[in-house]
């Protein structure tokens, strides 16, 4: 037993020592200081079979010990993927890395809103992550429907974070008005990031969320950065993806996937002159935007592997002007 308890205890160490000289970056998530991997890993694939019939939940472990190998720390999930079926599998990733060696964040259902609900709702995360304190808890969504108030909410999230449940709040499809009210019911604690879709082809943020945030300290985390995997150059009008998530995304219309097949002529061009793939300049176009942390998902360590190669490195000015002067020239039908 105690050898057993040596053995792990030095293969931590041993990767914590291999992250020290990695080529990924930490930035502070918000004021908070929490040091988070400038580019994280999104779980919503471990959701069962909604993102298809090859996702697999022991490859998703896989990818998250791969990714955290390579010095990724972050890992973003939430109690509504696959009702809770993603939490689990980050469980298992973290039994295998160890709670020390990963920032956790995970988010509460945006009809759960109401106090006690959002107590109940984080008493249930930490149960099913393993875990006694989530690192980052975030408000999944505002509430369109029963129109809860966010003071309510912004209450309850103070409560878990005073209470020694989470160690940061923050949210999640929060536009600028949102952000101020949620702001307003929080006396102790403050928001650290806002978790919002961003990627080349949809970048709604950058009118009023982004400057928000960056003028208040507040990381900007990135969901879909390949816009579901239309920024990879694995789909066409000839290959679609056909999986229950991306069936009814609009991206992949015949007309829209013409559009971005003239951006993909560009990335793969300087792909191939940078030795790298055509997700992995999507992405490190990303890293080029201030406050800015992408977190890609990955279904098997292949694909971990690809995400972490996308940091420690970076476009020139030249390339950027080139991806820019081809993106003011696309334009997507999404109505």
């Amino acid at each position: 037993m105690l050898i057993e308890l040596f053995v792990e205890a030095l293969i931590r160490w041993a990767n914590l020592f291999f992250k020290r000289w990695c080529l990924l970056e930490y930035v502070k998530l918000g004021k908070n200081g929490l040091k988070v991997s400038v580019i994280g890993l999104g779980a919503w694939q471990a959701s069962g079979k909604a993102w298809g019939v090859d996702v697999e939940d022991d490859q998703i472990v896989k990818a998250i010990v791969k990714a955290n190998e390579l010095g990724v720390n972050l890992v973003d999930t939430a109690e509504a993927y696959g009702g809770g079926h993603s939490e689990e599998v980050v469980a298992r990733a973290v039994k295998e890395v160890g709670k020390e060696n990963l920032v956790i964040a995970t988010k509460v259902h945006g009809g759960h809103l109401r106090y006690n609900d959002v107590l109940k709702a984080a008493e249930h995360s930490l149960k099913r992550l393993g875990v006694r304190e989530i690192d980052l808890y975030q408000v999944h969504w505002p509430d369109p429907w029963e129109q809860v108030p966010l003071k309510h909410t912004m209450r309850a999230m103070e409560k878990l974070y005073k209470d020694g449940k989470i160690r940061a709040i923050g949210v999640s499809n929060f536009a600028v008005r949102d952000l101020e009210e949620a702001r307003r019911h929080l006396s102790e604690a403050s928001i650290v990031s806002n978790q919002v879709r961003y990627n080349m082809l949809q970048r709604e943020i950058e009118e009023e969320v982004m400057p928000y945030c960056r003028r208040e300290n507040i990381t900007i985390i990135a969901y879909s950065p390949l816009a579901q995997g239309a920024l990879t150059g694995k789909y066409g009008l000839s290959n679609k993806p056909s999986d229950d998530i991306r069936r009814g995304n609009r991206l992949f219309m015949d007309e829209n996937l013409k559009e971005v097949s003239r951006l993909l002529t560009v990335l793969e061009s300087i792909a191939k002159k940078r030795g790298k793939t055509v997700a992995q300049i999507a992405m490190n176009w990303l890293l080029r935007k201030e406050g800015v942390v992408p977190i890609p998902g990955a279904k098997n360590p292949k694909q971990a592997e690809e995400n972490a190669g996308a940091a420690g490195w970076g476009l020139s000015e030249q390339e950027f002007k080139e991806i820019d002067s081809v993106l003011r020239t696309i334009s997507l039908d999404f109505f």
